[in-house]
């Protein structure tokens, strides 16, 4: 019965963290000018938005965890402790990512991003890494979220990423 008490105060304090985040969320977007955008939508809207939504789930995680836990709770999959070896495959991806984006370009930073991430993610799980053939099966993965990913935000969002070639394709 302790060990269901250390759960729900542990799911409270995580609650609790999740209102303190909305909270501050909504100091920041005050802090955003309101005039009116497009559509009567201003720049704060969206911040606002998150911040109740997350002030919303951090209530009802309280709730929840002072209701008698969340409910239908499984105990997550995976060894008791975590596997550093995984995570800093993870950690090699996202620092990859942010040293290599305006040498390599948006596109392959985010596919080795990915390949390694996946790497880790697999290696946390103890399934294998499949050689080669899942070397350039996480390539081609990658490069089939980052391509259009990229191709959106700059061909119709014109927003401007790194890119190798300069035509705004690669």
């Amino acid at each position: 019965m302790a060990e269901k008490n250390a759960g729900g105060l542990h799911q409270t304090v995580i609650g609790a963290g999740a209102l303190l985040i909305g909270a501050a969320m909504a100091w920041g977007a005050s802090q955003i000018p309101a005039q009116a955008g497009y559509q009567g939508v201003g720049p704060n809207f969206l911040p606002w938005l998150v911040a109740i939504v997350l002030m919303v789930c951090g209530g009802w995680l309280v709730y929840e965890a002072r209701t008698g836990g969340w409910r239908a709770f499984d105990d997550p999959p995976g060894a008791a402790r975590g596997d550093w070896a995984a995570l800093l495959w993870v950690v090699a991806g996202i620092a990859a990512n942010a040293a290599l984006i305006t040498t390599i370009g948006f596109i392959l930073a985010c596919t080795l991003c990915f390949m390694l991430a996946v790497r880790g993610l697999r290696a946390a799980e103890g399934k294998g890494q499949g050689g080669a053939k899942g070397l350039v099966l996480d390539f081609v993965t990658g490069f089939l979220i980052a391509a259009p990913a990229f191709w959106l935000f700059t061909l119709v969002l014109g927003i401007n990423l790194p890119n190798v070639t300069g035509t705004g394709w690669l």
